[in-house]
């Protein structure tokens, strides 16, 4: 595994609305943060903009960010713009809105439906653009999110946005958001041990939308990373392949079908070259079923009042 053997495209790609994107992204969060993007120390600035100019060199063509991905002197925007700017034209930026914080990175209460308008423009000032690719509304635990989702379907038509996706979402969520605007894209918890929420996958596959997953290499750890004892089961299909256990758990993932999106987060370029390899790790029935037979059932993920979140 090399700098030049490993690309991004590797794993397929697939339509966010009419923007082609290789399966297997970069998830910005990490960026800000040696623990999470809220807390930890600040990451080497000149790394983690090496890290973004690298994975695009690899055909890295869809990041995921957020205007409220900050911690003491990092921006995840600010990095993107730093690293990136002028964009690549097949370049996909994805946002979210809806989660808010002050100045000082402690969380107050989410948005509402008139205050989107300034969390969009937060990001585009940020991102130094004129429009956003894609932005998804994250469910904060409104039970309806007609409002919420109007007002962002109302700045899409206005052009402010090209796309719009809903993030932390339930099916019903989504069908009402459907009713609005066009959806491209479900973000939501889910990994190997963390299949609570696959009723959303298959119906992002049955209409047609990107899923796009978030902590399946975390798992448990969440915003905190991988601290957890990896599963038995990971560990003997990564010693069969002499890969790492994070790329069993993307291929695992990619596997789900292939309207799956990946959008693994790490500031290293260790990491991120590791992750991006998954994506031509080939993985046999005989290994899916093993895999598969982790527990990964328990509640089924109920939207919090309060962040952190991805």
């Amino acid at each position: 595994m090399t700098w030049e053997t490993v690309r991004a495209g590797t794993a397929g790609t697939w339509l966010l609305g009419d923007c082609t994107v290789n399966r297997i992204g970069l998830g910005a969060m990490r960026l800000t943060g040696s623990a999470a993007f809220h807390q930890g120390t600040p990451r080497d600035r000149s790394q983690a903009i090496g890290v973004l100019r690298r994975a695009v060199d690899l055909g890295v063509n869809h990041l995921d960010t957020a205007a409220f991905y900050f911690s003491r002197l990092r921006s995840a925007n600010e990095l993107i713009n730093s690293a990136l700017a002028p964009y690549p034209d097949d370049l996909v930026i994805a946002t979210k809105v809806g989660p808010a914080r002050d100045a000082s990175g402690e969380w107050s209460a989410p948005a509402r439906p008139d205050q989107l308008r300034g969390q969009v423009e937060e990001n585009l000032r940020q991102l130094g653009r004129d429009h956003l690719d894609v932005v998804n509304l994250r469910v904060m635990g409104q039970a309806s999110i007609s409002e919420d989702f109007g007002a962002l379907a109302e700045l899409r038509a206005a052009g402010l946005i090209r796309h719009l996706g809903v993030s932390n979402a339930r099916p019903a969520h989504l069908a009402e958001a459907q009713a609005i605007a066009p959806v491209v894209c479900v973000q939501n918890r889910y990994g190997i041990d963390a299949r609570a929420g696959e009723e959303m996958l298959h119906a992002c596959a049955a209409h047609g939308l990107a899923f796009v997953p978030f902590f399946s290499l975390a798992g448990e750890g969440r915003e905190a990373g991988a601290v957890r004892a990896e599963h038995a089961q990971i560990l003997t299909v990564a010693r069969a392949h002499g890969v790492s256990p994070s790329q069993v758990r993307l291929a695992w993932t990619l596997r789900q079908g292939k309207h799956v999106l990946a959008i693994p987060g790490t500031g290293n370029p260790d990491h991120l070259l590791d992750n991006l390899a998954a994506g031509a790790l080939h993985l046999t029935e005989e290994e899916l079923e093993l895999l598969d037979a982790i527990d990964g059932t328990g509640p089924a993920p109920a939207p919090a009042p309060a962040p952190p979140v991805p």
